[in-house]
């Protein structure tokens, strides 16, 4: 199955919520096509990127999040490692791995532990520049006004609340990839 497909298979027909995620991944794909246009030297897999940058949210609809019509039963924090689960059984494991990373700045399995996050007990970090990059991009679009690019102020205030560690990332890739 192809993304399309993949897409169509969790969000089927024209709804409001697929509209979002649609419009949402579209910008994040964009803007990591941005990076990999601006930094040939790194040797980004654009196929990838794209293909990633749509499929980064795919586990939302199982999530609680009415704001954006998510009426799942499990926390928001939560749709990275259910978008995962969701991939790695289509046969996308690179994939499955942008969705289980992209949360915050990445979250690391000490602050899944110390903080007592409903997650699993793994780590849970971007690793690939490819990853890193989408992780990115992604700050800077919300899902609910997703119309609007984020400043990196920002992007930096909408991550704060996942700590320090989350901050110290984004600033090195800001370093990197702006």
């Amino acid at each position: 199955m192809d993304i399309a497909g993949i897409i169509d298979t969790y969000y089927p027909g024209n709804s409001e919520l697929k509209q979002i995620l649609l419009t949402h991944s579209h910008l994040v794909a964009k803007k990591a096509l941005a990076v990999a246009d601006k930094y040939p030297e790194y040797g980004l897999d654009r196929t990838f990127l794209y293909e990633a940058s749509m499929l980064h949210d795919i586990g939302i609809f199982l999530t609680n999040a009415p704001n954006i019509y998510c009426f799942g039963n499990k926390p928001y924090l939560c749709h990275g490692y259910l978008g995962a689960e969701l991939l790695a059984e289509a046969g996308y494991p690179q994939h499955a791995l942008v969705c289980e990373r992209h949360t915050g700045a990445g979250i690391s399995l000490e602050q899944i532990i110390k903080e007592n996050l409903p997650l699993p007990r793994r780590s849970m970090l971007p690793v690939s520049l490819e990853e890193q990059v989408i992780c990115f991009a992604d700050k800077f679009f919300s899902k609910s006004h997703p119309d609007t690019e984020r400043t990196v102020g920002k992007a930096l205030k909408s991550i704060s609340r996942y700590g320090e560690e989350g901050i110290i990332r984004f600033n090195k890739w800001c370093g990197m990839f702006l």
